[in-house]
């Protein structure tokens, strides 16, 4: 059905056949409703039509009478329905003469914008075929929408001669002008339009009066004179545009240009391969400086031959066109012309200035940097791919906050400056406005805290012409008030940093804009699935595409990041308390999901991956338990407790500690209901393992009392894991641990580790070989890559002991591939220091050496101080074993102060005394090197310690006055560690030394009473 309304009312069947709409009432109702066809009208309107602003008594009864009378009668080929907001006419748009008319229009000004100016013509001359008269007749009190569709159609009409002077017309056009002119004779457009098609005719003379009889009309009706554009074209038709262009220039720059080579060298290449080039990037990353500076290199050098733009020998001309201060785009070509230095002799929207443009292009080698195009992106993009396909040696440069989507175009991502060049960015601007300014120890992180952000950069350095660095630091919370002075030169939209980021606000549709304040409730970035479980927001793909295409978000291997400057603006448009406290519950509650899903999945074959998503998600991890301490305290232990493990293994359990005490606080003194490993993973979590810390005898007492309390199979059996940690090796594997671990498989294989270590500081050698080697089978059964690494690593030690060097190597190196996997930090430091170990035992000692420095390094980012010790001391026997063992005391006493006062730093202890008495042996110093050995001693006997004691057992063979007395300690020794260590070569070099000199009965003899002696021989004086 097609409904007509620009003249009297029509409607005809889709077959033509006529429908006869009624009488007057009818009539108006009708055309109330085509005017909003396919959209609600409220009641209130219709009845103010109708009836006037004092509808009678019953009228809302007669407009329901009104409106049944009209479904009968479009029946069955379009409705009414009733809605809420009043009635809809259920038909499409397009089937209405006047939104057809609309549509023709806006299609036929993007063609004359495009400069297709005979497919322009064509949808004007149909857009004008629609009109059969005057708009509205059955309307008396339309008058506002009689005038808007009336002045509509005036500028339809000279859009479509706008066209036909574009394709050659202009004589006929004559008196349609000059009879437009009578009826409007204050439009200069249409002025414009007669003097072009009179001069098009060849009566320049006539074209001129009629610039005369504007000036006059204008000056006799308004007081004022004709527009600039006008007046121009009068200027152009009397020159008859026979002056030349002058050759443009780029403005000069005030400041040095720091960094960006990578970016500069990048331009350069796609400017000699392409045509156009677009720089992309966020407001103030300083895309139009770089764009500056890239195009004023193109006009230093001369063409080389192996480029094909400009052609060899020749220089081209750059001309900067600033497109921040053009709010129409239609007014693109007109811009470009005045920064070419060519007079736009048109006042029309694009068109004739285009044809101009192109003449003025069309044998020039010219650089267009176009910047500033976001505003205006679809229109830039249409007049830069019409100058690319009619100008073959043109080529544009861009700035835009998204790309101009033409064919053939190359995008230049402008990312902020990474902190090097940030800080040199930073000191020579600061240096401008203090002089004597020498740089601080704060300087970079004001650089990452603004986001590297060249313009925030320079607006924080001005700020230090009053600030202390200090000051100017702990204030950048309020970035926004802080950086609000800057170049009065800049127009207001680049002269601060909230003005730039407005500006690209400003940009945004609604939609995007909700979203974008919605997404500054993550920290780090997130996820697609993140953004739509948490932002409630639903097919979120579009908005985020449309985001990132515009600059306001990053996105790299499918997280969306934003900038802190931007997402600190983004955030103000979260009103009101509400709205920021449920998007902070939906936040927080999807993370706790996502780390309750990964906690079983770290403890087998999917770990790595796992491991992956959730470092990835670390600051959002982090957010959320903040938030659950402060809302929710029971969800809060348990995403603590999902986020142990991980924590563990990736080093970061030493931040741990106040956040832990604090949700402590927030729990209660007890267990909440059903969360009693939850509880009793926090009460470990809050235990700082410093040695110092008054709180943590309490806390340990609190977690083993929990872990007594657990008398089933554990939910996380891990927890055993950090109990054995934060009590100490007094614990074993009893009877409650075998239930708590009996339950899956990861429990059951954890539960033959600790049966194998039990084993082993029993000094039950063979037997511990054998559980390590059953443990190992059972983690390579889960998948789970740190099981096996912690049964790798004893396995072989085992095989070093028996010096077997390759055998423990190769299971070494099998470990490190799978904490290297893992990116388990502490973990690696422990078997990077075993694998130095026996490379030091086969004399590879520098190799060994830049073991230990490696595992001390990651064993410090870790927190884990007695292996930092463990690899000073690894240093430390890596010298005396050289024979420097001046150097090697060193590193022995570096190790005794890195060591802290807990459990697990006895044993190192003991160990770094027993290499500092080897070290006073090598210098000839017995007796210091006795005390030294003594204080090992008593470690080792306090409580009593296999293993230790063995070690001190060797150590004080190197040292006996008497053969006999050493072959009793290397036996004692061989017993307490359940075999003899035949490959530690300072154990291998005293055995060696006693064997010589004793004989084999008398050797056998003092080593089989050390044997079973064990520690009595070396409690012995």
């Amino acid at each position: 059905m097609r409904f007509g309304i620009l003249g009297p009312v029509e409607i005809h069947t889709d077959d033509g056949t006529p429908l006869d709409p009624g009488g007057p009432r009818p009539r108006a109702l009708l055309t109330l409703l085509l005017l909003d066809a396919g959209r609600p009208v409220p009641v209130e309107r219709l009845l103010d039509g109708l009836y006037g602003v004092e509808p009678p008594a019953g009228a809302v009864s007669a407009l329901q009478s009104q409106i049944s009378r009209l479904r009968r009668r479009l029946a069955p080929h379009a409705g009414v329905d009733a809605v809420p907001a009043g009635y809809v006419l259920a038909v499409a748009p397009d089937a209405v003469d006047a939104h057809r008319f609309a549509r023709l229009a806006a299609e036929g000004r993007t063609a004359l914008t495009a400069g297709d100016h005979p497919r322009a013509a064509a949808l004007l001359r149909d857009a004008l075929a629609l009109w059969r008269g005057p708009a509205l007749p059955n309307l008396p009190d339309a008058h506002a929408d009689r005038t808007r569709l009336a002045e509509q159609r005036l500028t339809v009409v000279q859009d479509r001669i706008e066209a036909e002077l574009g394709t050659g017309g202009g004589p006929e056009l004559v008196p349609e002008l000059r009879a437009l002119l009578r009826g409007h004779p204050l439009d200069e457009r249409l002025y414009g339009q007669l003097m072009r098609a009179l001069h098009a005719a060849g009566r320049p003379a006539e074209a001129l009066a009629v610039f005369e009889d504007a000036r006059r009309t204008l000056a006799d009706e308004l007081g004022a004179d004709p527009s600039p554009e006008l007046s121009a074209l009068h200027l152009d038709l009397l020159r008859d545009g026979t002056e030349p262009p002058a050759r443009p220039r780029l403005p000069a720059q005030l400041t040095r240009f720091v960094g960006r080579e990578a970016e500069l060298a990048r331009i350069d290449r796609a400017l000699s391969d392409s045509r156009l080039v677009t720089l992309t990037g966020p407001g103030g990353v300083g895309k139009t400086r770089l764009a500056l500076e890239a195009a004023r290199a193109r006009t230093g050098s001369v063409a080389v031959h192996a480029r094909s733009w400009p052609r060899p020998g020749a220089v081209p001309d750059v001309c900067l066109v600033e497109l921040a201060p053009v709010a129409d785009g239609s007014r693109i070509p007109y811009a470009v012309l005045a920064a070419l230095g060519v007079r736009d002799g048109f006042r029309s929207p694009a068109t004739d200035a285009l044809d101009r443009l192109l003449e003025a292009l069309a044998d020039r080698e010219v650089l267009l940097v176009l910047d500033n195009c976001e505003h205006l992106v679809e229109d830039a993009a249409r007049t830069v791919a019409l100058l690319l396909g009619a100008c073959p040696d043109v080529r544009v440069l861009a700035t835009s906050r998204e790309s101009l989507g033409v064919t053939g175009e190359v995008l230049v991502p402008v990312p902020p400056l990474p902190v090097e060049p940030a800080v040199r960015l930073l000191l020579d601007r600061a240096r401008a406005v203090r002089p004597d300014f020498d740089g601080h120890a704060r300087v970079p992180e004001i650089c990452r805290a603004l986001d590297g952000l060249p313009l925030a950069i320079e607006l924080a350095a001005a700020r230090l012409r009053t600030l202390s660095v200090d000051e100017l630091a702990d204030r950048l919370h309020d970035r926004f008030r802080l950086l609000a002075r800057g170049d009065r030169a800049k127009a207001p939209r680049h002269r601060t940093l909230r003005a730039v980021v407005e500006w690209s606000w400003e940009l945004l549709d609604a939609k995007e804009r909700d979203l974008a304040s919605r997404l500054t409730v993550f920290a780090g970035g997130a996820t697609l699935d993140a953004v739509a479980a948490v932002c409630g927001v639903p097919y979120p793909e579009d908005p985020l595409a449309s985001l990132v295409e515009k600059s306001f978000l990053e996105v790299s291997d499918g997280r969306y990041r934003m900038l802190e400057t931007i997402r600190a603006f983004a955030a103000e448009a979260l009103t009101g308390p509400r709205e920021p406290r449920e998007l902070r519950a939906a936040h927080a509650a999807y993370f706790l999901r996502l780390a309750e899903q990964a906690e079983p999945l770290l403890r087998g074959g999917d770990q790595l991956p796992w491991l992956e998503r959730l470092a990835a998600e670390q600051e959002n991890l982090d957010a959320a338990l903040r938030c659950l301490t402060e809302t929710a305290p029971q969800d809060a232990l348990r995403l603590t407790a999902a986020l142990t493990w991980f924590r563990r293994l990736r080093g970061l359990h030493g931040d741990r500690v106040p956040g832990a005490r604090a949700l402590l606080a927030a729990a209660g003194a007890e267990p909440p209901p059903g969360l009693a490993e939850e509880y009793a993973l926090c009460v470990m979590n809050a235990v700082s393992g410093r040695g110092d810390d008054p709180e943590d005898a309490g806390l340990t007492a609190r977690a083993g009392a929990l872990m007594a309390s657990l008398d089933g199979p554990l939910r996380l059996p891990f927890t055993v894991i950090l109990w054995s940690l934060t009590g100490g090796p007094r614990l074993n594997v009893d009877t409650r641990v075998r239930v708590q671990l009996d339950r899956e498989p990861w429990g059951l294989a954890l539960l033959d580790l600790g049966l194998a270590y039990q084993d082993l500081l029993a000094g039950r050698a063979a037997a511990a070989e054998t559980g390590f080697t059953r443990a190992w089978k059972g983690f390579r059964e889960t998948g789970d890559r740190w099981g096996m690494a912690n049964c790798l690593d004893p396995l072989g030690g085992f095989a070093y002991g028996r010096g077997e060097y390759a055998r423990a190597l190769a299971l070494l190196d099998e470990g490190l591939v799978h904490v290297r996997e893992l990116d388990a930090p502490e973990e690696t430091a422990d078997l990077l220091r075993s694998r130095a170990v026996v490379l030091l035992a086969q004399g590879a000692s520098r190799e060994a050496a830049a073991h230990f420095t490696r595992s001390g390094e990651l064993a410090r980012t870790a927190g884990a101080t007695d292996k930092v010790a463990g690899a000073l001391r690894g240093l430390g026997d890596v010298a005396r074993l050289a024979g420097d063992a001046a150097r090697a005391r060193v590193h022995y006493e570096n190790a005794l102060e890195a060591c802290a006062a807990t459990w697990f730093s006895v044993g190192e202890t003991a160990r770094i005394l027993i290499g500092l008495g080897r070290a006073s042996l090598a210098e000839g110093d017995p007796d210091t090197a006795g005390d030294w050995l003594a204080q090992a001693r008593a470690q080792a006997l306090d409580p009593p310690d296999p293993l230790l004691l063995a070690d001190v057992a060797y150590a004080l063979a190197a040292a006996a006055p008497r053969p006999e007395r050493a072959a009793e300690l290397l036996g004692a020794a061989a017993s307490l560690r359940g075999a003899p260590l035949h490959g530690d070569p300072d154990v291998a070099r005293t055995t060696e030394h006693t064997r010589a000199c004793l004989s084999v009965e008398a050797y056998a003899t003092a080593y089989e009473r050390g044997h079973g002696l064990r520690s009595a021989a070396v409690s012995e004086r």
